[in-house]
């Protein structure tokens, strides 16, 4: 899409269709000037329309209406934004990911948008782009139909039409620009993972990561199977044994250019490439198999991430680390009764082999904690407990350190990503002891997404740690507001709005105490072994 913004009346911009996104009320007392305008050129029957078919401006309702002629659009869409009082942008990304669809349903070339009149026109100016950017988004690349279509598309002309009394600033372009770097690496996560399994396998995982990192100036070193052996990753070899795929291990780096600021501790994001999961030897049923391509969607999001990073440059260092492989049964698959030895020297039962995730996410978070990160946050699809619990539109969020997993929930609130704070309870830890190990990888049924937390909270050891589960809004089940059916891209924008609020926190404080060291306190290893990558 190409984006202007213009001022003035939203009826005369350019476009073919013309969406006024209303609050509740609006539509009787206190109109804005877009729907009093549009109302006008049509004799009052707009309001007419509305009233008669129940539109108030909820959140979700919408009404289509022809212009015949009368105003440059062809058509007006009216969204609603609900209760003013309770607005967040959120709403208003959703809404106008439904206009992106009706609009592309339209075939429109153009469309205008009246911006509603809001706290922030930053914000709501990135809300309405990322819904119209995420909302546009399609996975037709297997259908030839869509493949011919697609040939001849060309980008879709919109005006921003800023509220009365509202001018251009810096602050509304950079939203605007932020708005369509986050959208254009969402939409790119969103292919990595509705991609079917047989076209990204580990390798192809790791060189779509190459590729990315290059185009966005990142460091990126790539390791196969020789690799992740000198590092001693037991329990990621154990599950990778089975497939005739050979695992990879991807690190990608950001460095601020700064020299002081190269030297920061780094934030260390981790995500979950299991590029298909059969369940191993603990085979799942067919149904439980199909969608299996996306147990990746965790590595997407941090690489989508990373594109963005690379962008805002923010000033101290940033790491991905990811253990792509696939989990198939074979005859050298690992099996239910072994014992695996973790890179960090803990040995694991292995109870269950579709509870494989867990145990590639262990010795990658050693691996990430060794870089002495300020925070790790890990993002992974792993149990189906946790759509259970919170359903398919809800991230669990997991961790013991307060400060590290109110951060995450307060950049999750300013990206409208749902999360909702699950408890990491010692009480639960019974579930994974064993009587000839260690730990066992998976425990009993109850609380199965606290024990794949407790599980995973043993390779960090000091340092604060966030575990995001995304099983459920990793994938959408139907069509949603920006969402399509299939992969979401969940988590990239959290990730992005996590680094900027670390990045203005720091910012904040350099400006308090200019003095201050930055020389970063040594992190307390443990038992971990030391880093030989």
């Amino acid at each position: 899409m190409n984006f202007t913004f213009v001022t003035g009346d939203a009826t005369l911009a350019n476009g073919e269709l013309l969406v006024i996104p209303l609050f509740e009320g609006e539509l009787s007392e206190g109109a804005p000037v877009s729907l009093a305008s549009a109302d006008r050129a049509l004799e009052g029957r707009l309001r007419g329309a509305a009233t008669q078919e129940g539109f108030k401006g909820k959140a979700d309702q919408s009404l289509m209406m022809h212009t015949l002629g009368r105003t440059t659009a062809g058509r007006v869409l009216l969204l609603g934004l609900g209760n003013r009082a309770r607005f967040q942008p959120e709403v208003l990304r959703l809404a106008l990911g439904r206009a992106s669809k009706a609009a592309q349903r339209l075939k429109v070339a153009s469309l205008a948008v009246a911006l509603p009149a809001t706290q922030s026109p930053a914000d709501a100016v990135r809300a309405v782009v990322e819904g119209l950017e995420l909302g546009a988004y399609r996975f037709d690349k297997y259908k030839s139909s869509a493949r011919e279509e697609k040939g001849a598309q060309k980008p879709v002309k919109v005006a921003l039409v800023l509220p009365e009394g509202t001018e251009k600033s810096r602050a509304v372009e950079d939203a605007l620009a932020l708005a369509r770097t986050v959208s254009e690496a969402t939409n790119w996560a969103r292919d990595l993972v509705n991609e079917p399994p047989n076209a990204v396998t580990p390798a192809v995982l790791a060189e779509a990561a190459r590729k990315s990192a290059r185009e966005h100036g990142l460091k990126i070193t790539i390791g196969g199977k020789r690799e992740i052996e000198k590092l001693d990753m037991g329990m990621f070899l154990g599950v990778a044994a089975g497939s005739t795929e050979e695992p990879r291990l991807i690190h990608v780096v950001y460095t601020p250019k700064n020299a002081r600021d190269a030297k920061r501790p780094p934030l260390a994001l981790v995500g979950k490439a299991i590029t298909f999961d059969s369940g191993g030897l603990s085979l799942k049923p067919t149904e439980g198999m199909v969608e299996m391509k996306t147990d990746m969607a965790g590595s997407a999001a941090v690489l989508g991430a990373m594109q963005v990073i690379a962008a805002i440059k923010p000033p101290f260092p940033v790491h991905a680390f990811i253990g792509a492989c696939e989990n198939m049964p074979a005859g050298n698959a690992y099996k239910p009764g072994d014992i695996l030895t973790s890179r960090l020297g803990k040995t694991v039962e292995i109870t269950n082999t579709d509870a494989e995730g867990r145990l590639v996410l262990g010795d990658i978070l050693t691996w990430a904690c060794e870089h002495q990160p300020s925070a790790v946050i890990d993002l992974a699809t792993l149990t189906g407990a946790c759509i259970v619990a919170l359903g398919n539109y809800i991230v669990g969020a997991f961790g013991d350190h307060d400060g590290a997993v109110n951060e995450v929930l307060q950049a999750a609130r300013t990206a409208g990503e749902d999360m909702w704070r699950m408890p990491v309870s010692e009480l639960q830890k019974d579930a994974l002891r064993s009587d000839v190990a260690d730990m066992k990888n998976s425990g009993e049924r109850w609380g199965g997404s606290i024990n794949a937390a407790l599980f995973l909270k043993e390779f960090v050891g000091e340092t604060p740690w966030v575990h995001l589960d995304i099983a459920g809004p990793s994938n959408s089940p139907k069509e949603r507001g920006y969402n399509a059916k299939g992969g979401t891209g969940v988590g990239v924008r959290t990730l992005v709005e996590w680094v900027r609020l670390r990045a203005q926190n720091q910012a904040t404080e350099a400006a308090e105490a200019p003095a201050a060291s930055t020389k970063p306190a040594r992190a307390t290893r443990g038992s971990r072994k030391s880093a030989r990558s």
